[in-house]
């Protein structure tokens, strides 16, 4: 217990796996926009007792949502996994978009160019500023070869100066 909470680590795999079906994932959903009691959870979304009872302990084991005065809400944890899920919505939405710009990703096509293109077809800003940020990033780690090289190329040309130097001092004794 830390500050009066239990601190539970809890994976990646097992978040997803607590919201991985549909019923489960719909429970997430109405718990996220309206919160809920027992008996209208089960009842909208059809659920048996034991179907209800289990979900909603993945949920909360998963540290998604928690009781409060008999009624569910989302964590903290709950809240952003649920607007990451709202994002991931928005992408498939956009895939016809995503998959042109991955087309033009795999071409000689200028960066610039390419940002522009991002900028016209995705209308979600989140998604935008990933793309631009993921492709600035990539272009960061191509160019760190040629980084290096030029690093090594100075530093070759920079002792070569010592050297030099080191000879022509030694001439003019």
């Amino acid at each position: 217990m830390k500050n009066g909470y239990n601190v539970k680590l809890v994976s990646v795999s097992d978040t997803l796996s607590a919201i991985s079906n549909d019923k489960s994932l719909m429970l997430f959903n109405i718990i996220a926009l309206v919160g809920g009691d027992s008996s209208i959870l089960m009842s909208r979304l059809n659920l048996t007792r034991k179907q209800y009872y289990s979900k909603i302990s993945d949920l909360t084991n998963a540290g998604l949502i928690r009781r409060k005065t008999g009624r569910f809400l989302l964590t903290s944890f709950g809240k952003v996994v649920y607007e990451a899920h709202v994002l991931i919505g928005k992408a498939v939405q956009q895939i016809p978009q995503l998959k042109v710009i991955e087309s033009i990703e795999s071409t000689e096509f200028p960066d610039s160019e390419l940002i522009k293109v991002i900028d016209t077809l995705i209308t979600n800003d989140n998604i935008k500023q990933i793309l631009i940020n993921r492709q600035r990033y990539n272009n960061l780690e191509n160019e760190k070869p040629l980084r290096q090289r030029a690093y090594s190329s100075i530093h070759k040309a920079v002792v070569r100066a010592n050297n030099l130097s080191r000879e022509h001092i030694e001439e003019l004794r």
